[in-house]
């Protein structure tokens, strides 16, 4: 089985790196880290790609006059490993047009709540503030929205009394990093469709196969 290739972009500590760096220690799963960009350097998660032996990249917006410029340096940058598919792995800025020309439909996102509530960068601190009794986290494609694109696969985290946003968070963060670890391997390993906003990914144990959709339809939207 040829792995697909995983280009992951990072900010901080790099957890969820880590989860998909084991994960690709197993030949079954289907899916190798070719590379790791950073919006900045000295990160966690650029330190456990270099331990790695993976090449990494650092395409800090400060470093450009301009955002497009940005933007541009950052896709071609990516576009020099060939990615099947793009993770962002905890990397805390928006996308742009250019890169979404190119790896749009295959770049995923994590977000620690239960989207469509909640998007931005205070989820955790938004849904206490709120008081909803469940939140979770959301692995979706990526598209020009803050956390707008359509959603993959989603899990619950019940949030307690005595809940803060450090305590909540972490218990978020510790379902997420086994989420994106399953959504991508089978994004990888079996493919999936869109059609519209639904996604689904392909069973490989369903019982009856006419309730996943086939290798053939790939990535493709109707």
């Amino acid at each position: 089985m040829v792995s697909a290739r995983l280009v992951v972009l990072v900010s901080g500590a790099g957890t969820n790196l880590q989860a998909l760096l084991d994960a690709c220690a197993d030949p079954a799963y289907g899916a190798q880290v070719v590379a790791v960009g950073a919006d900045r350097p000295g990160t966690g998660g650029v330190e456990r790609a270099e331990k790695a032996g993976l090449p990494t990249f650092v395409r800090r917006i400060p470093d450009f006059p301009s955002r497009v410029e940005w933007d541009a340096s950052l896709t071609e940058a990516v576009a020099e490993h060939e990615p099947d598919l793009v993770v962002s792995a905890g990397f805390m800025k928006i996308l742009g047009p250019r890169f979404l020309a190119a790896f749009g439909g295959r770049t995923v996102n994590t977000h620690p709540a239960l989207l469509p509530s909640f998007p931005g960068a205070h989820a955790v601190r938004d849904a206490l503030a709120y008081g909803v009794k469940v939140t979770g986290c959301t692995v979706h494609f990526v598209d020009e929205g803050v956390d707008t694109g359509p959603v993959i696969a989603q899990e619950t985290v019940s949030v307690g009394w005595h809940d803060d946003e450090d305590s909540l968070h972490e218990r978020i963060k510790q379902v997420e990093r086994g989420l994106i670890v399953d959504v991508v391997g089978r994004l990888a390993r079996d493919g999936w469709t869109a059609r519209g906003r639904r996604v689904s990914m392909k069973c490989t144990t369903c019982r009856d196969a006419s309730d996943s959709p086939s290798m053939n339809e790939g990535s493709s939207a109707e």
